[in-house]
């Protein structure tokens, strides 16, 4: 070959004021790259020994910051690539850097750590000049941070965003709060004047929100270990919850505390549960009906034919209908500590998704997996009142409005459509209700306000007019 080539003086990112610029780091440690028009720019870095993780250029692109696995954070000259100085001498963390965030001035950088703190640092004294312990957990771990005006953020490994207060280190400003896994099931509840929503997720844990602000927090101590499949209000103010973890949970909602006193563990896996007056609880589990009175087991049915699938009981409390897979709905009467089957079979279109009576007890209604909702009437023997179309898949929940004239159903082709009982073909129609995943859960606060969840983790208020 008669010609090699012998060096490569590589040109610097083009950067234009306003725009970013993204570089990446190598895994191992060894390089960092970026664009320059329709080139890939690879340049050697040695300095760190273990994966880099962040690389982030001063907004005034006279030096660039690396972060790395290995704890230490190295500032560059921005224009000839050459090491300035290692922050804070031997390691800039005790753990991992998973994020750094330069200041608008470029005077100071933000970096966050797996050794659960966040500092910050002052690039022309070498030194840092707050730190910020987030807590105790592996939960506190923090992987993001972002320096945003006079806002600094950074994001723990729980998934709150955490502002912090140059003032007060030890104490953010505010954590925004909420859900990271998918949301099954939601309800609500007025407490001390406010209403309250309640949404549980894939991976046990239960959020509560002021309606009004979207503040939100969790209960403290030791929950749900796996899946919240479904969640309702005690007449007494507790939440009764049940999970995948085979337990039946009773919280209090002015102590929003878990309480190792308020837990009925189950032989079977609980897909639903349902409360009335008197201290009872209705759980549907796979292949099993359990009744509970006083957050005890008192009766159960084993093996009842049919795969049972939800629950509902009637405001007077004496009655319950479970929908099956078989596509029917039963009635079941509560007779002191037992459950009698009253021998009445209901007729959805398809296996019984949902189940939800009027909150006077005049109805009865039914969603199933062909996309129906039917309507019986119960003082007519629950007689057909009327079925509704619509929906374009699988409908999975529905929830009676506080006016008895309306009712909600979300399903799994993203869309909610608010009813009239009267009329099938009067409806709202919400379309793309939660546009990534199907609406999983829904209730409502008032007469006009629908809150709806998903899959996508999130809750959403729509105020309704018809």
């Amino acid at each position: 070959m008669p010609y090699e080539i012998k060096k490569v003086f590589a040109s610097l990112p083009q950067v234009e004021r306003g725009v970013s610029k993204i570089l990446g780091g190598d895994p191992k440690g060894n390089n960092f790259l970026y664009t320059n028009g329709k080139c890939v720019i690879l340049r050697n870095i040695d300095d760190h020994s273990r994966f880099v993780n962040c690389v982030r250029f001063s907004p005034d692109g006279n030096r660039f910051a690396t972060a790395s696995a290995d704890g230490q954070i190295y500032i560059y000259d921005g224009k000839t690539g050459e090491k300035i100085c290692a922050l804070g001498e031997s390691k800039a963390h005790d753990g991992g850097i998973y994020a750094i965030s330069w200041s608008p001035d470029s005077t100071h950088l933000l970096s966050a750590s797996g050794d659960k703190t966040s500092k910050v640092w002052d690039i022309g004294v070498n030194s840092v000049v707050s730190t910020f312990p987030m807590g105790s957990s592996v939960l506190d771990q923090q992987l993001g941070c972002l320096w945003q005006k006079d806002h600094l953020l950074s994001i723990s490994l729980s998934g709150y965003i955490n502002y912090l207060d140059k003032n007060n280190p030890s104490k953010p400003l505010r954590v925004i709060k909420g859900h990271s896994k998918s949301i099954q099931c939601l309800t609500v509840h007025k407490n001390g004047g406010k209403s309250y929503i309640y949404s549980g997720s894939h991976d046990g844990h239960i959020n509560y929100w002021d309606s009004e602000t979207g503040e939100n927090d969790s209960f403290s101590g030791k929950g749900h270990t796996n899946q919240v499949s479904r969640m309702t209000v005690d007449e007494s103010g507790q939440l009764v919850s049940c999970s995948m973890d085979d337990t039946v949970r009773y919280t209090n909602l002015m102590l929003r505390d878990y309480s190792g006193q308020g837990v009925v563990k189950l032989d079977v896996q609980p897909k639903c549960v349902a409360v009335g007056p008197g201290g009872y609880a209705v759980v549907v589990c796979i292949g099993q009906i359990v009744l509970l009175k006083d957050q005890k087991k008192c009766f159960s049915i084993d093996s009842p034919g049919y795969e049972p699938e939800v629950v509902a009981v009637h405001p007077g409390g004496d009655t319950v209908a479970i929908g099956g897979t078989d596509g029917n709905v039963r009635v079941y009467s509560i007779l002191g500590n037992t459950l009698k089957d009253e021998g009445k079979l209901l007729e959805a279109k398809g296996p019984v998704t949902d189940v939800a009576y009027s909150h006077d007890g005049a109805f009865l209604a039914v969603c199933d997996a062909s996309k129906v909702v039917t309507v019986f009437s119960v003082a007519d023997g629950y007689s057909e009142n009327n079925v509704f179309y619509g929906h374009h898949a699988k409908i999975v929940c529905l929830a009676w409005s506080p006016d008895n004239e309306h009712f909600a159903s979300g399903g799994m082709d993203m869309m909610v459509y608010v009813w009239t009982l009267s009329d099938p073909e009067t409806r709202v129609k919400i379309q793309d209700a939660h546009r990534l995943h199907h609406v999983s859960s829904l209730a409502w606060l008032d007469e006009h306000t629908l809150v709806t969840t998903s899959h996508d983790a999130s809750v959403k208020e729509w105020t309704i007019t018809y």
